[in-house]
């Protein structure tokens, strides 16, 4: 693949050929590994007129998002050939892997608050020959953060932060609100005000975001003003691949492994148990930032579309939004992915739960998710949300679970619940042996030592582990408590009656089911032994979710494994 160097000095007649290229390259390695293919097919140009015009790394370009950065890897000097696998390459930008990626965050709405940063320090250290260039989605546009960023750059009219406007109309579905009508007059003339303009900044364009030469004539002109500017690029996703570009729904924007395995996802079961809800209650409706298909929402917003509402990259204002239809005598379902739920819990805190509203959270991609690495695990909201007054959590183990849970959590009226699954398959159901007063037993042996307290879809390896005890003449209790907020009396009775107590979860250690549970024990003065069995408090890299779960010990193996130590050390030391 052609170097930075060699790019440079490429004559622009040879440069759509480069394209032609680049975008095969992304068809071929991202169609065997899965990825974000739409977004950078969308970008194949303008990362090229970037790379011929500013000299990174020493010009320090930011991608929001993260998701249209794939070309930018290629012309660093990046293979694909183990895009998004385990120790391979990241399917975001990554610090670890080269200084031409400056940061690695794939939340959107962040990248012009970062160039804010970047310019103010490079001025204060008197570094005036290091430019700052933040390419930004229409659709993070449609976050608050952004603007608050372009408020700050617009009255600073020294600080020379160069602003591409990546506008393919789309985030994941078509861009929503008034910002994309906005963009549509700009693109079209008809606009008389500039909202850019208006907050102090320079704007250019709208420029072909295909047409290299016509990019970089608008690169060097932005860059020569030493302001802060919008170059708006006008840009299609899933350009030059026909099935993206035919590909109505998202444009292709993620794709999954040709070799990926099947099975019926969570997401597809809370579709349609969402869908049926949608059908018996009508003061249910649906929420979601600027991703209804990836939720799970498609079905409920094709069936109710007055009820359904795409705010837009928009976290914050989603979950206000929320307590506001909540107040208004309506259900709201926030349907988004666990990671993201971590930029709005202060309204999660005090919008929803001091007022004591009836909002149901459905957290998606929780857990462990796999290939997107370490912003997008879902690993700390069932550590943190235990903290809101009221809150109420479940984690469901298998479909039957699932739908029961979500309609148990519609029917609270008066304070926020919140229902956890991952990216996975959701398995067959798992049946009980029967039912208890605040938990399942799916197996359970007399006389047993040990008591495995199995949270949501871990409930499988907790029976298989189970078993693989069984032949080790460790007899076995596995239950599940479904709601793991708040605290059930009757699961604290039980596991009082057990020397080693293993609550197996799929978050962080810190805050989880386990630690609540140790704690709420002690403070009866039982002294028996409880254990945390979940995933440590480090950002943890990118691999396959069955790869990441087996490295933490948190499958059969590596549980059986973990209640053999336990019980040896307590006989070590009776």
């Amino acid at each position: 693949m052609t170097d930075l160097a060699t790019l440079r000095g490429m004559p622009s007649a040879a440069l759509p050929e480069l394209a032609a290229e680049l975008r095969a390259v992304l068809v071929d390695k991202v169609g065997r590994t899965g990825g974000h293919l739409g977004p950078n097919l969308g970008a194949v140009e303008l990362t090229i007129a970037l790379h011929r015009v500013f000299r990174s790394p020493a010009d320090a370009i930011l991608f929001d998002t993260g998701h249209q950065a794939y070309v930018h890897k290629l012309l660093t000097g990046r293979g694909f050939d183990d895009l998004r696998q385990a120790g391979g390459i990241s399917g975001y930008p990554s610090r670890t892997e080269s200084p031409h990626d400056v940061i690695e965050n794939s939340h959107a709405s962040t990248a012009l608050s970062y160039a804010d940063g970047l310019a103010k320090s490079f001025a204060i250290q008197g570094t005036f020959d290091r430019r700052v260039v933040a390419v930004v989605g229409d659709g993070a546009l449609t976050g608050g953060m952004a603007w608050e960023a372009l408020n700050n750059l617009g009255g600073a009219p020294a600080r020379p932060v160069v602003v591409v406007l990546n506008d393919n109309g789309r985030s994941y579905a078509p861009t929503v609100g008034g910002i994309a009508e906005h963009l549509a007059a700009l693109r079209a003339g008809r606009s008389n005000a500039n909202l850019f303009t208006a907050l102090g900044l320079a704007y250019l364009g709208p420029v072909d975001g295909h047409d290299v030469v016509a990019l970089e004539e608008a690169f060097r002109a932005a860059a020569a003003l030493g302001r802060p500017v919008v170059v708006h690029c006008r840009t299609e996703k899933g350009k030059g691949h026909p099935p993206a570009e035919a590909d109505e729904a998202d444009r292709m924007h993620a794709v999954s492994a040709a070799a990926s395995a099947g099975g019926r996802s969570w997401t597809s079961v809370f579709a349609d148990s969402i869908a049926a809800i949608g059908e018996d209650r009508p003061d249910v409706v649906c929420l979601t930032a600027a991703m209804a298909l990836p939720t799970g929402l498609g079905k409920f917003a094709a069936r109710f579309p007055a009820r359904t509402f795409d705010v837009g990259i928009a976290e914050q204002h989603a979950v206000t939004s929320a307590a506001g239809l909540a107040m208004g005598g309506l259900h709201p379902v926030v349907a988004i992915y666990a990671t993201f739920l971590s930029r709005a819990f202060d309204q999660v805190l005090m919008d929803v739960a001091l007022h004591r509203l009836g909002v149901t959270f459905v957290l998606d991609r929780a857990g462990v998710t796999g290939p997107d690495g370490a912003s997008h695990h879902g690993m700390w909201d069932a550590s943190v949300l235990p903290v809101v007054p009221g809150l109420r959590m479940a984690a469901p183990r298998d479909p039957a679970t699932l739908r029961e849970l979500l309609r148990a959590a519609v029917s609270v009226p008066d304070a926020p619940t919140v229902l956890r699954y991952p990216k996975a398959s959701a398995g067959p159901d798992i049946p009980a042996v029967r039912r208890a007063d605040g938990y399942d037993v799916l197996r359970e042996e007399q006389g047993a030592p040990v008591l495995l307290v199995a949270v949501g879809p871990l409930a499988g390896a907790c029976l298989a582990a189970a078993d693989e005890l069984a032949g080790h003449d460790v007899p076995v209790t596995v239950v599940d408590p479904q709601w793991t907020m708040p605290l059930h009396p009757g699961l604290l009775r039980l596991a009082a009656g057990y020397p080693l107590v293993l609550a197996v979860e799929d978050t962080t250690a810190t805050g989880a089911l386990g630690a609540r549970l140790a704690q709420a024990l002690a403070a009866t003065g039982e002294r028996n032994r409880v254990v945390t069995f979940a995933l440590p408090n480090r950002f943890l890299p990118h691999a396959s979710r069955a790869e990441l779960l087996r490295a933490h010990g948190l499958d059969a193996n590596g549980i059986a494994a973990t209640v053999l130590k336990r019980l040896a050390r307590m006989k070590a030391v009776a």
